[in-house]
Parts: structure tokens; C-alpha cells; sequence
């Protein structure tokens, strides 16, 4: 018998696959990426302590978004991440795209993270 699989089930497979290779250290976090159909997420872990340094959504109240869910708002959570992050002092990360192809929003906050200061 044939079973369905999910795309988010395929999605969660192939981001087992990528973190089984990719660990965020003090020095090194990794910058986690979260796509949902009406927001994105993105924090530094430290996976070395347990501890997120810094994050960035589309439901922070800072924000002013017409939309988001768009590649605007990716940049502006991409862009905001990579300023807390350089606050607290992290220049370079290891990015984990969260099993997402590196395509549209993902690519788009990598991107302003990377103008905003960040390493990867």
C-alpha cells in the first residue's frame, strides 16, 4: 500500500538530513529559518549551550509590513536578525535553511543577512 507523504514531512526529512552535518557553537551560531504561508522566522542558536542569541519575526511589533509573507519582509527579518546579531557581537554564522529549498524568501533574508553584516 502506497502512503502519502506531506511536503512537510518531506521538508522535515531533509532538514534532519542537513542538521545532522550542521552545528551552531558560540562563536559560530546557527541561523535557523522557519517558512510558514503567512510569516518567517529566523533566530541564531547556539547549539553548543541551548541558547537562542538573537531572533527575528514577522510578528514583532517593530515592524511596519504591508505584507508578511512576501520578499520584502524576508529581507527586513533578514536584515533586523543580522543587527541583533552583530549587537551581541556574532559576525559569522552557519546557515540552516530548515530543509527549504535556498529559493525565494529563504533567499532573500540569507541575502540581506549577509549585506547587514553577517558571514556565511
Amino acid at each position: 500500500m502506497i502512503t502519502k507523504v506531506s511536503k512537510n514531512e518531506t521538508r522535515k526529512r531533509r532538514h534532519a538530513r542537513v542538521r545532522a552535518k550542521l552545528v551552531g557553537t558560540a562563536e559560530r551560531p546557527r541561523l535557523n529559518v522557519f517558512r510558514s504561508n503567512k510569516h518567517i522566522y529566523a533566530q541564531l542558536i547556539d547549539d553548543a549551550n541551548g541558547v537562542t542569541v538573537a531572533s527575528a519575526s514577522t510578528l514583532d511589533k517593530d515592524l511596519s509590513l504591508e505584507s508578511t509573507a512576501n520578499l520584502e519582509a524576508a529581507q527586513k527579518i533578514g536584515q533586523l536578525v543580522a543587527e541583533r546579531a552583530v549587537e551581541k557581537g556574532v559576525k559569522s554564522v552557519v546557515f540552516d535553511r530548515g530543509g527549504y529549498l535556498y529559493h525565494g524568501r529563504i533567499q532573500a533574508l540569507a541575502d540581506a543577512a549577509r549585506e547587514a553584516g553577517l558571514e556565511f
